[in-house]
């Protein structure tokens, strides 16, 4: 969506200000303001996504993240074909990490695992800080509770970047509720469900006959008949078991 600078009587930049992106009016400060507001509103609604190769991702941090689903499981994962950094130096041996290193690496790990990009990601984290409690398990509570997550972990889909898709093509229902934003924050009590109009799809139905035998997480419930979720609690640190050490993640953006 591009802004339409007349609307709010600002005079339209010049060619090669427009070029450059980076044109806003100073000669009125209010109007200023209302310019950038509306680049921040903007930008919040049309969420930027990674759209690259995802196998170089887990081969640059040396390890699975499961991005893929089914494949990553399977012999056909980068990682078990090519267990190297991606790029021509990839094969050769690395540098020791410093401490500053290690934190960066753990941050891309978490971020990447999620499907989301550094502004996106921060947020979470800055969201996390100005709340009670461990800043780290609050942020990680956060983003498992991002509806493309719940999808995916209700067994909806075989990845987080299948499960948005799935939600932005208008497939699951909040609360009864058709929803398709991916970044939408649910809470306990949260019923998450296929439409009833995209349950006769045949992806569904093999759906359905999978969920029989999948497991989810404790604080969740599912009605495999029905294709819906239910948010029982918040997650803990426990319940999770993911691979990663989010106080590097805090140390990280704490710098």
């Amino acid at each position: 969506m591009r802004l339409n600078l007349t609307s709010i009587g600002v005079a339209q930049p010049p060619s090669d200000a427009a070029a450059g992106g980076g044109y806003v009016p100073t000669t009125c400060p209010e109007l200023s303001t209302h310019y950038q507001a509306l680049l921040k509103e903007d930008d919040a609604v049309h969420m930027a996504r990674y759209t690259g190769p995802v196998c170089k991702l887990c081969r640059r941090e040396g390890r699975k993240l499961f991005l893929k689903g089914e494949r990553c499981m399977s012999a056909k994962c980068a990682i078990e074909r090519r267990d190297t950094r991606p790029g021509q130096h990839g094969a050769a041996r690395a540098r020791k990490l410093s401490g500053a290193g290690m934190q960066l690496r753990e941050k891309q790990k978490l971020k990447r695992s999620y499907g989301m990009l550094e502004r996106q990601f921060r947020r979470f984290y800055d969201k996390a800080a100005q709340q009670p409690g461990r800043t780290g398990e609050t942020m990680l509570q956060l983003l498992e509770m991002r509806l493309d997550n719940l999808v995916y972990r209700l067994g909806f889909a075989d990845s987080r970047a299948q499960a948005r898709q799935l939600v932005n093509h208008g497939h699951i229902q909040l609360n009864g509720r058709k929803t398709d934003i991916p970044s939408a924050i649910c809470k306990p009590g949260d019923e998450i469900a296929v439409r009833e109009r995209s349950r006769n799809l045949e992806y569904f139905k093999t759906r359905a006959l999978m969920l029989t035998d999948k497991g989810i997480p404790p604080w969740l419930r599912l009605d495999p008949n029905a294709l819906s979720g239910r948010v029982l609690n918040l997650p803990t640190r426990q319940d999770l078991e993911l691979p990663f050490d989010e106080a590097l993640v805090v140390e990280y953006y704490q710098r």
